[in-house]
C-alpha cells in the first residue's frame, strides 16, 4: 500500500474514531446493563411476575382489554400485546388519546389467565439507561445523531481493517511485543482487541444506526403500503364503537393460518389508520418469530380489509433489533455479548490513550501524516 494511500485512511480512521468516541463510549456503557435489563430489573423489583395457573385457560383478548381500561380510566387503548417469552403476561398500553405521544403512554402487564394487573412496566433506572442509550434525551433528532455515530463507527472499523496490513505486515498474528516501549505495546492490543470484536463491532453498529431510523420507516410505510392499504375506506368516519377484541383476534388468525398475534394497535394509533385495527402476527420459528406481517382489520365489525407482508425495508429493522442486543440466544449469548461490550470499551480507551499520548509526544515542525506507526484511535 503505498504511503499516500496510507495517510488518507489514517486520517479516516483518526477523525471518524475521534469524532464519535464520547458517543461510543455512553452507547457501549449503557448498552451493557441494556444486555441484562430483564434480569435487571427482576433484581429490583421492577418486572411483574405472572400467577401460577397449571393447565387454566388464559383470557381471552376482550377481557384483558377490558382489565386494561378499569386499570386506567378517562384513557383509551393503544396497543395490546403478547410477548412470546413471556407467556404467562400480556401487555397493554394507554394513552390520552389513541394518537398521543409514547413519552405520555402508560405500560401495565397482566397476568395472562387471570387478567389481574401484574403493575406497571418500564418504570425505573433502566428506563434511564434505555433513554440514554436510544435517544439521550433528545427525542428524533437524538436518534438520528446517535444513529450518524454508528456509521461513523462503523468507518472507523473500516478503515482500521484495512491500516492493519501496513503496520503489522512483519509481525504474527495476535504479537504482543512486551519488550517495546509501553506505547507499543498498548499498539499491539489495541490492534488485538479490534481485531476479535472485529465481527461483533460492525454488526452492532449498523444495527444499531438501523434501529434510529424506526420512524422513518414506519412513516415511509405508512404513507406507501398503508395508505394503500386503507384507500378504499378514504373519507370513512372513525368507528363509533369497536369490534369485540375476541373477533379481530379470531379474523386475523384465519387471514393469516400458522401464525399467532404478536401485538395489536387500535384504530387512531401510529401502526393504523383511524378506522382499522392492525393485528402484527409472528411465525413459530425462529426467523419467522421476529418477522410480522400487518392484517388490517375494519374497527367496527372486525372483518379483515386486507393482509399484506412488511417491504423488506421494515423486516431489516425487525431482525436487526435482536442481533443489536443480543435477546435471542438466552443468557449465554447475553454473556458474550457483554463481554465483547467490555472489550469494545478497552479498545475505544486505548485508542484514546494512544492518540493523546502522540500528541503530547509531537515535535514542532513534525507531519501528523504516517511516520511508521500506527494511526490511532479505533
Amino acid at each position: 500500500m503505498r504511503a499516500r494511500t496510507v495517510r488518507l485512511w489514517s486520517v479516516v480512521h483518526t477523525w471518524t474514531s475521534l469524532i464519535s468516541t464520547l458517543f461510543l463510549l455512553l452507547l457501549c456503557l449503557t448498552g451493557l446493563p441494556l444486555i441484562f435489563h430483564h434480569e435487571i430489573d427482576e433484581l429490583l423489583g421492577y418486572a411483574p411476575r405472572p400467577e401460577a395457573h397449571a393447565g387454566a385457560a388464559r383470557a381471552t383478548p376482550q377481557v384483558v382489554a377490558a382489565a386494561a381500561l378499569a386499570a386506567d380510566p378517562g384513557r383509551v387503548l393503544q396497543y395490546v400485546s403478547w410477548d412470546k417469552d413471556e407467556p404467562g403476561i400480556v401487555m397493554a398500553f394507554t394513552n390520552g388519546a389513541p394518537d398521543g405521544a409514547p413519552d405520555n403512554a402508560t405500560m401495565r402487564a397482566f397476568d395472562a389467565v387471570s387478567a389481574k394487573l401484574l403493575g406497571p412496566v418500564g418504570i425505573g433506572p433502566m428506563l434511564i439507561v434505555l433513554k440514554l442509550h436510544t435517544d439521550m434525551f433528545a427525542g428524533q433528532a437524538g436518534k438520528l445523531f446517535l444513529g450518524t455515530m454508528g456509521l461513523l463507527f462503523a468507518a472507523a472499523i473500516v478503515s482500521g481493517v484495512v491500516l492493519y496490513w501496513p503496520f503489522t505486515r512483519r509481525l504474527r498474528f495476535a504479537t504482543i511485543r512486551d519488550s517495546a516501549s509501553h506505547r507499543v505495546r498498548w499498539l499491539d492490543w489495541h490492534n488485538l482487541i479490534g481485531v476479535v470484536t472485529l465481527a461483533w463491532a460492525l454488526v452492532v453498529g449498523l444495527t444499531g444506526a438501523v434501529n434510529t431510523w424506526a420512524e422513518l420507516m414506519l412513516s415511509q410505510w405508512k404513507a406507501t403500503e398503508l395508505a394503500s392499504m386503507v384507500a378504499p375506506y378514504a373519507g370513512k368516519p372513525p368507528p363509533v364503537h369497536l369490534a369485540s377484541l375476541d373477533d379481530v383476534v379470531a379474523c386475523a388468525k384465519l387471514a393469516a393460518p400458522g401464525t399467532e398475534v404478536a401485538f395489536i394497535a387500535f384504530p387512531g394509533t401510529p401502526f393504523t389508520s383511524s378506522h382499522h385495527f392492525a393485528a402484527f402476527m409472528r411465525g413459530d420459528t425462529a426467523l419467522t418469530a421476529r418477522l410480522l406481517k400487518p392484517v388490517l382489520l375494519d374497527g367496527e365489525t372486525g372483518e379483515v380489509a386486507d393482509v399484506r407482508a412488511l417491504p423488506l425495508y421494515l423486516q431489516a429493522l425487525l431482525i436487526s433489533q435482536p442481533l443489536h442486543f443480543g435477546d435471542y440466544g438466552g443468557m449465554p449469548l447475553k454473556v458474550i455479548w457483554a463481554a465483547l461490550d467490555g472489550l469494545t470499551i478497552a479498545m475505544i480507551g486505548s485508542g484514546l490513550y494512544l492518540w493523546l499520548g502522540r500528541r503530547r509526544k509531537r515535535r514542532p515542525g513534525r507531519s501528523d501524516a504516517f511516520a511508521g506507526r500506527a494511526p490511532v484511535p479505533s
